[in-house]
């Protein structure tokens, strides 16, 4: 069976008793069978079929990170950036703390033994570095502060190399 809704549209004054009468013919009419529709019945009863919908919105991101080769600046790179490079001589260990916040680790995790380590190792295995562990443990505890000055300086570049492009589509149904 069909259900009809008559619904009230700004502009058209249907009063109680006019909506009422409406909707007993159209009762009777689809209990009788018939589908015929008299042309004395106001526009404002038609049954709104679909709605216009919001759309679909899509969103693309594209990331583009550079890969491979050596580290980008060498462990005695330290003109590269002078503000590292001072907190690196003063306080390695606050640069240990900012560099695990970039890297997207908990900020507890440089007072835990041999972090800086694993933090190295993982730069180098995400951004694809060449090197081995056996080179990544030497440079972490004979050079920590210069070790620490080269891998902010390394994800710094890294990350500016990083483009977020979104494009968004709507698709009206």
């Amino acid at each position: 069976m069909e259900q009809t809704t008559v619904t009230h549209q700004p502009g058209l004054s249907l009063n109680e008793a006019s909506a009422s009468a409406v909707q007993e013919e159209e009762v009777k009419g689809f209990i009788a069978g018939s589908e015929d529709r008299s042309n004395n019945v106001p526009a404002a009863t038609d049954p709104v079929l679909t709605q216009p919908g919001l759309g679909i919105t899509t969103t693309t991101i594209t990331t583009i990170t550079q890969t491979g080769g050596g580290w980008s600046t060498g462990l005695f790179d330290i003109c590269g950036d002078k503000t590292t490079c001072i907190l690196g001589a003063l306080v390695p260990c606050c640069l240990d703390l900012s560099l695990a916040h970039q890297y997207g680790e908990c900020l507890c995790m440089p007072l835990l033994p041999g972090s800086t380590f694993a933090l190295r190792v993982g730069i180098r295995e995400r951004y694809k570095i060449r090197g081995s562990a056996c080179e990544d443990w030497t440079t972490v505890y004979c050079c920590y502060p210069l070790a620490v000055c080269q891998m902010i300086r390394e994800m710094k570049r890294r990350m500016k190399t990083q483009t977020y492009h979104v494009s968004t589509a709507l698709e009206c149904s």
